[in-house]
């Protein structure tokens, strides 16, 4: 933005400085003056030893004579003191400001990684240049991130381009290949490369937050979600058990039917080979409402949960399910979370599988900023 030129801030403490010291010099001279007047006559008597002579002569007139010039002085030398020293007390205390804008102008050249570190006590200026530390760590770590699932989203979404264009290539090269198969196999491509994309898409739209909240219930999001995987999870020889009661809470029923939709499903796929069970299960606590979908499974330590919602985490079982998805699931999970202003937690079951805990706000957070 462009801004006519202006004094410094530097100056501008300084002619402050000045200028207060300067008004107090005057009003401490006033109240000597005041002083003076008031216990100072205004002719005092002479009286001669020597001779018999005596007369009245003015003092405040003189007084006033030898007290203005002195003065006068006096609030020069108080000008000058109030604009040197002003000037250098101004200058040490915006020294942490000028750190923290060669930051800024650092930051906005893409520079992250610089740190102001200020040190010293706890101040404005230490508070402030402390927030703009961490502010830049996490746009730091947000654009690694960004990186990384940019890099990631290539290249999966280069993968099936690539499958594709082999495929076509054998059956130029061999006319005689069986075009029902490789119609199937273009077409099974093909669904993964439409998947990928609208997962993609939904991601952008969640994090954009760009949707309309109204009054949502969990609990029948959670009956619709495990009504619609319902065939998924008899076709694996899951068991599904829903309970809860009524589970309001604010969002989009759209967005949130997808994340109890990508929970259920990661439930029932990453399960036990035969005989497996998922628990979903809402409730109501003070201020917020909880979503719950735990499964049984294998074993999951600690770490690995740690990375189930990172972009494209998918363990060897999972590339070679029946079911596999984009890898995306978790993620969206993690990211429709936040879009709502609420916590995803994962936690290993020690019997093997995991439960994986959303907890959204049931007001509008934005209606208190």
């Amino acid at each position: 933005m462009d801004r006519t030129p202006g004094l410094s801030v530097r100056l501008k403490l300084t002619l402050s400085y000045a200028g207060f010291l300067m008004l107090a010099g005057a009003l401490l001279l006033a109240a000597v003056w005041v002083f003076l007047l008031r216990y100072v006559p205004e002719r005092a008597l002479i009286v001669s030893s020597g001779t018999l002579t005596h007369g009245v002569f003015p003092v405040r007139s003189n007084l006033l004579r030898v007290f203005a010039p002195r003065a006068a002085a006096v609030l020069a030398f108080l000008l000058m003191f109030g604009l040197v020293g002003g000037w250098i007390l101004a200058g040490r205390m915006l020294a942490p400001l000028t750190r923290i804008t060669d930051a800024t102008r650092l930051a906005s050249t893409g520079e992250l990684s610089h740190r102001i570190r200020l040190p010293g006590r706890t101040d404005e200026f230490r508070e402030l240049a402390d927030a703009f530390d961490t502010m830049l760590a996490r746009l730091e770590a947000h654009v690694a991130e960004q990186q990384r699932f940019a890099a990631n989203a290539s290249h999966e979404l280069r993968t099936p381009l690539a499958i594709s264009k082999a495929l076509l290539d054998v059956a130029r090269t061999d006319p005689n290949h069986d075009t029902g198969e490789l119609i199937a196999r273009l077409h099974a491509v093909n669904t993964r490369a439409i998947d990928l994309t609208e997962a993609l898409l939904l991601l952008s739209r969640a994090e954009q937050r760009s949707f309309t909240r109204e009054h949502v219930d969990l609990s029948l999001v959670a009956e619709e979600a495990t009504e619609t995987l319902l065939p998924l999870a008899e076709k694996r020889g899951v068991t599904i058990e829903t309970c809860g009661d009524i589970t309001p809470t604010i969002g989009s029923h759209a967005l949130l039917l997808q994340l109890t939709m990508n929970l259920v499903q990661n439930a029932i796929v990453h399960n036990l080979p035969e005989k497996g069970i998922v628990w979903v299960n809402t409730s109501v606590r003070p201020h917020s409402a909880v979503l719950t979908v735990e499964n049984t499974g294998e074993q999951v330590t600690p770490e690995l949960a740690s990375t189930l919602t990172e972009p494209f985490q998918r363990g060897t079982e999972r590339i070679h399910t029946d079911h596999a998805g984009v890898g995306l699931g978790l993620t969206i999970v993690k990211t429709i979370t936040h879009a709502h202003d609420g916590t995803l937690t994962l936690t290993p079951r020690p019997a093997g599988g995991i439960r994986i805990t959303v907890e959204l706000p049931t007001t509008d957070p934005r209606s208190d900023r």
